[in-house]
């Protein structure tokens, strides 16, 4: 049976798509299969960041009401081998979302996948209760600044409280990703640092991410920066998928002077 790791901020605008789509496609290339399921219900995006949305004839929601078997909503990825898309309905309200049907859609996932990645929604909502609920793994994405640490921080807590995981006594095992990181920022006490996100959310770091315009251009041309071997944000999503791996891989070091990469080092001993 496959892993269900689940993509959670507690704002949008953080980079929760943006990581979906480069995690699961580095997962891949690392030989796993992969489906990425955008659970936005309403306001799918991930389509795009994966550059599938022409291909969509079908959508989550119509798998689970029975309008169409799951290999007919699958659609595989054009670039990367192993890689699949279950998208989100455009149409549809997150109310319509049946529990066992929730169940039986990502049960069924589980046992044709190495990974499920659920895309989930922001704000803490129906949508993303669902998103948490049947989670093994949870991917925390969070911006270095307090608003966004903040909400992170209720989410963990929901997560803590609400999984199925939690109702049976044990817990969501959660990774921490730090997004659009400015380390001339942090250095300067503009931006807050990994060590003061990590504190307030006492959760494992699994990844450091830095602002990359090459995302941006990444996103509109529907080609993940994973697949970029010249960026650094490129080279962040695949040693994260590493590391989800089992790996022990070095963090980026994101500054010219060497400095970066031993602080979050320190941070570990």
């Amino acid at each position: 049976m496959g892993i269900i790791l689940t993509v959670t901020s507690g704002k949008g605008g953080v980079g929760k798509s943006t990581t979906t789509a480069n995690v699961a496609t580095g997962l891949a290339q690392e030989g796993k299969r992969v489906v990425a399921v955008d659970f936005d219900i309403g306001l799918r995006n991930l389509d795009m960041i994966l550059g599938l949305e022409n291909r969509i004839v079908y959508d989550v929601v119509n798998v689970m009401e029975g309008d169409c078997n799951l290999s007919q909503a699958l659609i595989s990825d054009k670039k990367t081998p192993g890689l699949y898309f279950l998208p989100a309905s455009q149409t549809k309200d997150k109310n319509i979302l049946e529990k066992e049907k929730v169940r039986k859609l990502f049960e069924d996932l589980k046992s044709q996948f190495d990974f499920v990645i659920i895309d989930s929604p922001a704000g803490i909502e129906s949508g993303f209760e669902y998103a948490i609920f049947l989670a093994d793994m949870a991917l925390v994405i969070s911006t270095p600044d307090v608003s966004a640490v903040r909400d992170a921080d209720r989410v963990i807590g929901i997560m803590d409280a609400k999984s199925e995981k939690a109702i049976n006594g044990g817990e969501i095992e959660k990774f921490l990703i730090v997004n659009r990181v400015k380390p001339g920022m942090v250095d300067r006490g503009d931006m807050l640092s990994i060590e003061d996100v990590l504190q307030i959310l006492a959760i494992k770091l699994i990844g450091v991410v830095p602002d990359d315009e090459k995302v941006i251009s990444s996103t509109n041309t529907g080609q993940p920066v994973v697949h970029d071997m010249t960026s650094k944000s490129g080279e962040a999503y695949r040693r994260i998928a590493k590391r989800i791996l089992g790996e022990e891989v070095d963090f980026l070091d994101l500054s010219e002077k060497g400095g970066f990469l031993a602080k979050i080092k320190g941070l570990f001993k």
